[in-house]
Order: structure tokens, then sequence, then C-alpha cells
């Protein structure tokens, strides 16, 4: 299994749009390295994204 995936692979492995895995890795601050992007890290980020704005929302 590869841990590093260009955002091509990674966009198809989520299911979304190559564009839109970049926008988000930008968001989340997920480096994109010699055009690959660590799987692992992007994951743990997403969830922890997620869990962020999920706290946010139920705090308001």
């Amino acid at each position: 299994m590869a841990v590093h995936l260009t955002p091509a692979e990674l966009a198809d492995e989520m299911e979304l749009e190559r564009r839109e895995l970049i926008a988000q890795c930008q968001a989340m601050s997920v480096p994109i390295f010699n055009g690959r992007i660590d799987k692992t890290l992007y994951l743990a980020s997403l969830r922890a994204f997620e869990g962020s704005e999920k706290q946010h929302i139920t705090a308001a």
C-alpha cells in the first residue's frame, strides 16, 4: 500500500475531484511535497478538521 500519492491518485481513492482535494489540503495545511501527498497525514488532518467543525457547530 502506497502512502505518498499524487493528488490525482488520492482524489480517486477519496472519490473527489483533484482540484477539490488540493483545496482541502491547502485549507488543512497538508503539504504537497514533490507532487505527492502523505495519505496518512491527509486522513488524520481530515478527521481533526471535521471534528473541530462539529465542535464549533455544537458550541454555537
